[in-house]
């Protein structure tokens, strides 16, 4: 029987491991106590082993590995890394970014079944996993569940059909038409996306990210294409002089940031970006264009469908919106024509249109239980500061008529580390990375994204012990039982 996250969640110290959702495609698992956190930073064995599932892009899912030991040998996968992508295309950019980093000859491409495999050794191992994690270009696990089992694939009828009905779900709040919707593997190869268009337009010139963002948000411009600058902020002359001083091609922004949870003046930078003649690739993952309008003042929009558009966790998935009304609308469109997109899987477009169905109505749940919850915490006395869109002017700037806050908080803990690790293991409920799914989903997010360069994140005002909290679909009064019980431990 599939456990119930929402009824049953995954909190106790047995639980290391366990998949989040119960299921074989799960995007997130259970690191229920503070050591889990830094045993799986540390990738120390007694905890990797005990792993049931991982976040997609920092490993493979056991499906994947289950592939691969049935097609390659015991002896080969000793000596060798094997990365699925799903055809040759998106294989062969892994391999041009390896070989660029190494010597020729470490790394090759072979096509078994219905995927074709990146094998590194030696050096290009560690590119290997660098370019598998940051863009999201990897083979699906659904991918590879048909590869091991070819009845699980889907009719060419019901994929049509479902690929549509994604498509006018995600339409009907961006105000754009189907051909310039691109659905893709995941919110990653979405953003890769958009930047392999800008780069047919404004070659060989690094981006400028505006609000500390997601990690790889950041790394992926950084380390797989020309490299990205960081500012953070709100000084609009300083903009321009970062603008003038490294000339990006394009202006990166999170609408609003992760974790944070901070908004920039997306139409001050749209303004800025015109006077320069600089596009706009913005992230509205975590505000949901439910909840704003995130389109009006961008040239690219890209979401990870993954999180709450799906809901159910056990979904790899992204978007990429072409606003109709920029400047190089045209431009894009004739370029994106021309480019190998990476395509969402069959198997997963079947699965995220039967998951999203009721998308609107958790969006709004959501942000009800969330806001319900945020409130509740700012009077309880453990609480140092509470980060969330609310407070946020440049949020509200954009908000949609009817529109809510998203289902994402931050928070600190008063006492230090101690209290904050007291807290956490004492939290009955489900813990592991990821966000927007219809379970309760709370971790320590600065400690698993940055893990080595804490300090470097405090620098940007991103504090060490922040605990994130991805609000479900829960009772609020069965929520906030369990948060203050922890938060009076």
């Amino acid at each position: 029987m599939v456990r119930d996250l929402l009824k049953e969640p995954a909190w106790d110290k047995s639980e290391l491991g366990f998949p989040l959702p119960d299921s074989k495609h799960a995007v997130s698992v259970a690191l229920p106590r503070w050591e889990d956190i830094i045993a799986y930073e540390e990738k120390d064995p007694k905890c990797i082993d005990y792993l049931q599932s991982i976040y997609p892009r920092f490993g493979l899912n056991p499906l994947l590995k289950t592939l691969e030991k049935e097609i390659f040998s015991e002896d080969f996968l000793k000596i060798n890394k094997v990365w699925p992508y799903p055809n040759n295309s998106q294989a062969l950019k892994a391999k041009n970014y390896c070989d660029k980093n190494t010597n020729p000859g470490k790394s090759f491409i072979q096509k078994k079944r219905n995927l074709t495999f990146l094998i590194t050794n030696g050096e290009a191992s560690e590119y290997g996993r660098i370019f598998w994690q940051h863009t999201g270009l990897g083979a699906s696990s659904r991918e590879a569940e048909i590869s091991l089992n070819p009845s699980y694939k889907p009719s060419k009828h019901l994929v049509k059909e479902s690929h549509f009905k994604i498509l006018q779900r995600i339409s009907k709040y961006t105000n754009s038409k189907s051909d310039i919707i691109c659905l893709t593997s995941s919110g990653m190869s979405a953003l890769h996306t958009a930047l392999e268009i800008i780069y047919k337009v404004f070659p060989h010139r690094p981006t400028l990210q505006i609000g500390f963002p997601y990690v790889d948000v950041l790394k992926l411009p950084k380390n797989i294409f020309y490299g990205a600058n960081l500012i953070i902020e709100d000084d609009y002359e300083n903009l321009e002089k970062e603008i003038v001083k490294y000339n990006p091609s394009a202006l990166i922004i999170e609408l609003p940031s992760n974790p944070l949870l901070k908004c920039v003046n997306i139409q001050r930078i749209a303004a800025v970006g015109k006077k320069f003649n600089i596009p706009i690739i913005t992230d509205d993952t975590i505000g949901s264009n439910v909840n704003i309008n995130s389109v009006k003042h961008s040239d690219l929009v890209f979401s990870s469908l993954t999180k709450i558009f799906s809901g159910s966790g056990d979904i790899l998935a992204g978007s990429l919106v072409i606003n109709s009304k920029g400047k190089w609308f045209n431009e894009f469109k004739n370029v994106i024509k021309n480019l190998d997109i990476p395509k969402l899987s069959d198997g997963d477009i079947v699965s995220l249109e039967r998951a999203s169905i009721n998308f609107e109505d958790r969006v709004f749940r959501q942000n009800n239980s969330c806001l319900d919850l945020k409130k509740r915490l700012a009077n309880h006395k453990s609480i140092k500061k509470i980060y969330h869109p609310e407070s946020c002017p440049n949020f509200n700037s954009i908000l949609r008529k009817g529109g809510g806050y998203g289902c994402l908080l931050s928070f600190e803990v008063e006492g230090g580390l101690e209290k904050v690790k007291r807290f956490y293991d004492s939290l009955k409920i489900s813990k592991g990375p990821s966000l927007g799914t219809k379970f309760t989903l709370v971790c320590p997010y600065v400690q698993l994204a940055h893990y080595k360069e804490l300090e470097w994140a405090e620098t940007f005002g991103v504090p060490p012990y922040l605990i994130r909290v991805s609000v479900g679909l829960e009772n609020i009064e069965y929520l906030w039982e369990i948060f203050s019980s922890a938060l009076d431990n």
